[in-house]
């Protein structure tokens, strides 16, 4: 994708894109793709990830996603990776041509749950049964 975007009269390229880049956003989390949740067992899980900090869970239309807001090790205070000639191959395969940089990855998600309660009122209200979740839970490893 071309892009169209100046800055104090510089033409923002793919090249030049991520000097512009406030923070290093691609740089600021790792997703990890999870089975796609379907059971009750399987969004009990997912508030006991989503309890622990700088934890998200969001769904897009590749598959469901574990994101870790932490920032790598190796970012330096200018926004450039120190390690950039031995980086990771996920790091070397990143493209941005368009990235978070042009939008918020967020207006890609179908679902996206910040926190516990979040995903608690989405669970109440895609199973009947949540609140007794725990009952079910007994019965069925006895």
């Amino acid at each position: 994708m071309t892009q169209k975007k100046t800055f104090k009269g510089i033409k923002i390229t793919s090249e030049n894109k991520c000097g512009f880049c406030d923070g290093a956003k691609c740089c600021a989390y790792i997703t990890e793709q999870l089975e796609t949740p379907r059971s009750m067992h399987d969004f009990d899980h997912l508030l006991w990830q989503i309890s622990h900090e700088n934890i998200r869970i969001y769904k897009d239309d590749e598959g469901w996603y574990l994101l870790v807001e932490r920032t790598c090790l190796h970012l330096q205070k200018d926004g450039r990776c120190g390690i950039y000639d031995e980086r990771p191959h996920v790091c070397r395969q990143h493209s941005n041509d368009y990235c978070e940089f042009d939008a918020p990855a967020e207006e890609g998600f179908d679902l996206y749950f910040h926190d516990f309660d979040q995903l608690t009122t989405y669970c109440k209200k895609r199973f009947k049964g949540w609140g007794k979740r725990f009952v079910k839970f007994e019965k069925e490893y006895e």
